[in-house]
């Protein structure tokens, strides 16, 4: 048994074998990028839990909007390597334009890339920022945090750590409750279920943390709607 975090690890596991089961916790795009068949018959060695990309990308945009409904600029951090941000960025491109927002595409292959990357936003006159989803990314948290004050950008992220690590929001699923399901599938194929015949599951409950400390430092006011529907305030 395989157990994988994210997609790019998964795309890693499915191109090493095709007979051991690998488990997906929180994919991105699993059809697109080629994972499974379709998410109701994974039809080969790998299933799990996937995140729906678009209705992500949307909300995060609309709540940064709601956030600073001034902002018309917003830089978008990724990791070009990984095919689940490309479909992302697409997403989120459709997403901005309904909203009329421009978007600064803004790439990083590798840690020691971050000072450019943040130097390309102040370029590009950037007004807020959207960090993609990925294990060197998050690993950046807290240096991405501390860059994006300095810039003056609200930040918004989909793992509720980004926000404790110091950004200003983050609206993704309840991470805890994808790896228990995890487990839980895990345990099924344990005792003799296939992967193809499990479908590929969407996480239902999604959380939206609001970093307050954060705000208040760029001089953010935050609306009490936004308030009263976060699930954590951090003070």
């Amino acid at each position: 048994m395989i157990m994988v975090p994210s997609t790019q690890p998964a795309l890693a596991a499915k191109q090493a074998t095709t007979t051991i089961p690998i488990v997906l916790s929180a994919g991105t795009n699993p059809v697109e990028t080629g994972l499974v068949a379709s998410l109701a018959r994974p039809g080969g060695n790998l299933t799990g839990l996937s995140i729906s990309g678009a209705e992500v990308s949307t909300k995060r945009l609309e709540l940064l909007r709601e956030m600073a409904p001034k902002v018309s600029r917003v830089a978008v951090l990724m990791d070009p390597t990984n095919p689940a941000h490309e479909i992302s960025w697409r997403e989120t491109e459709t997403a901005a334009q309904k909203l009329r927002i421009r978007l600064q595409r803004v790439t990083m292959r590798a840690p020691d890339e971050i000072e450019a990357a943040f130097a390309a936003m102040a370029a590009g006159h950037a007004e807020a920022l959207v960090v993609f989803t990925e294990p060197m990314l998050s690993a950046l948290r807290s240096r991405i945090a501390e860059l994006a004050a300095r810039n003056r950008l609200p930040t918004m992220n989909m793992i509720k750590s980004h926000a404790e690590a110091g950004d200003l929001m983050t609206y993704g699923p309840d991470y805890r409750a994808l790896y228990r399901r995890t487990a839980e599938i895990v345990d099924k194929i344990l005792k003799g279920a296939k992967p193809a015949d499990l479908p590929i599951e969407e996480p239902t409950k999604f959380e939206l943390v609001i970093n307050l400390k954060t705000a208040k430092a760029l001089g953010l006011t935050i609306p009490p709607s936004l308030l009263q529907r976060a699930d954590q305030v951090i003070e």
